[in-house]
């Protein structure tokens, strides 16, 4: 038995409110033979849900009205931030779509020396754009009711060099360089005692940093560690570019289900 179809909404909702579904809501709703009088949920990414009843659908428009709304909390503890090397074809898509499913906060694209998949201008945009639907829609399917920002696509230098410094040790933040170099610590070994992320408190965020297919040039990855990355081991396998940051964002998932 399935419970009412979720729907994201790009606007501030209200109790009480008569609205027009915008037009992508709407199109779901009517793929979804939606009547009068059946039940929605919407939200729209600050953390709650509305309950919604459909008052009438039209040709290309589906009205409801909004009930009081609900907390939703089902986040990670701490603020993630995936940045990584884009990897090709569709797999930024189903990157996008799995972490934000796990719990993701951000996703930062980045440009590398070894990047395969190159973008610039309108190009970019529109990609971003789309990676941006594809968070949404997870959202819908996953039941959480914050979507993941996807910042604008960035070199990593640049990208690098604007990262504020780190702060003190028991207020900072947490960096992790995903590494295949010998010497890098486990996330077993960084998550530190009663579920800290090193010297992090519970809620403090974590950057994980991955690279592109081929992996981050030698100065790339020393620009890493200048800026405060940890170099940070998933084990002997060698990891897809889209399935290391996966396997991080599954792992704080079950730590923080214990």
């Amino acid at each position: 038995m399935t419970g009412p179809i979720r729907l994201f909404v790009a606007t501030p909702l209200q109790a009480g409110a008569e609205l027009a579904l915008p037009p992508g809501a709407a199109r779901h709703a009517q793929v979804r033979r939606v009547q009068p009088g059946d039940a929605l949920q919407l939200f729209d990414g600050s953390g709650s849900e509305w309950p919604a009843t459909v008052l009438a659908v039209g040709r290309s428009e589906v009205r409801v009205r909004l009930g009081a709304p609900a907390a939703v909390a089902r986040e990670l503890p701490w603020p993630v931030t995936i940045a990584l090397g884009m990897p090709a074809n569709e797999r930024m898509d189903g990157l996008v779509e799995k972490a934000t499913e796990l719990g993701v906060t951000a996703i930062q694209p980045l440009l590398t020396e070894r990047s395969v998949l190159r973008l610039d201008g309108e190009r970019s945009l529109r990609k971003v754009a789309h990676w941006q639907a594809v968070a949404e829609a997870a959202c819908e399917q996953c039941g959480r009711a914050r979507v993941p920002a996807v910042a604008p696509v960035r070199a990593l230098a640049g990208w690098l060099a604007a990262l504020p410094p780190l702060p003190t040790a028991t207020a900072g933040d947490a960096r992790w360089l995903l590494s295949l170099q010998p010497g890098a610590m486990t996330p077993g070994r960084l998550f530190g005692p009663h579920g800290k992320l090193g010297t992090l408190g519970p809620a403090g965020p974590l950057t994980l940093l991955s690279g592109p297919e081929g992996g981050f040039a030698p100065d790339e990855d020393a620009a890493a560690r200048r800026a405060g990355f940890e170099p940070v081991a998933l084990g002997p396998r060698v990891l897809r570019a889209d399935t290391a940051p996966l396997a991080v964002l599954g792992w704080l998932a079950l730590q923080a289900a214990n």
